[in-house]
């Protein structure tokens, strides 16, 4: 079924993709916790396809309570046992470990009074950037907020992986220049960036 509108390439191969395409890929997301579950959703995405994570969010979502970053910053070796046997999720034993160190990297910096979604933000001073031209795998914006995430404890994000993440989140707005999500998503909100 077609309605007619056009679409990024990737987002035509199915109807999972397609809506996750038109409703959350690239909307700007400024809520920390949401952002940091999209940042560890990324980091298992590694390797694989984004659709193959997408199937499996609800997996992942009821494996790590509902990624709140409370509970899983406690979790110890029995959880990461419980998490390998979980055919709900990607069974990794270095994307397990890294999404609870991720969760203590984040409680770090609230408690620390810096904001994820601020920190997330500032690489773009508040407002999406506009991607122009062929879409890299990674960026120096990406290389510079993965770095930064590193020296705050987190792992599992090079730029690359933090480049699709930005994606994701809105922070850059890569959607090809005839979708129809490109300025619907947006506004006249944008920077562009080439």
């Amino acid at each position: 079924m077609t309605d007619g509108l056009v679409r990024c390439a990737w987002a035509t191969a199915d109807e999972l993709m397609r809506d996750y395409h038109d409703r959350e890929w690239g909307v700007p997301e400024r809520d920390s916790r949401k952002l940091w579950e999209k940042l560890v959703l990324d980091g298992f995405q590694a390797g694989l396809s984004w659709r193959t994570i997408l199937a499996r969010r609800d997996g992942f979502r009821r494996a790590f309570d509902g990624f709140d970053p409370e509970r899983v910053a406690r979790y110890d070796e029995g959880d990461v046992q419980r998490l390998l046997a979980d055919v709900g999720i990607i069974r990794s034993r270095a994307k397990i470990e890294a999404t609870i160190r991720n969760a203590r990297a984040f409680l770090s910096m609230r408690n620390a009074d810096e904001d994820f979604a601020g920190f997330a933000w500032g690489f773009v001073e508040g407002q999406p950037l506009l991607w122009e031209g062929p879409v890299p795998p990674n960026s120096p914006l990406s290389e510079q907020a993965s770095k930064a995430l590193r020296q705050r404890g987190f792992t599992f994000v090079g730029p690359t992986i933090v480049f699709a993440w930005m994606e994701a989140c809105g922070l850059i707005n890569s959607h090809a220049p005839a979708c129809f999500r490109r300025a619907d998503t947006f506004g006249n909100t944008l920077k562009n960036k080439t």
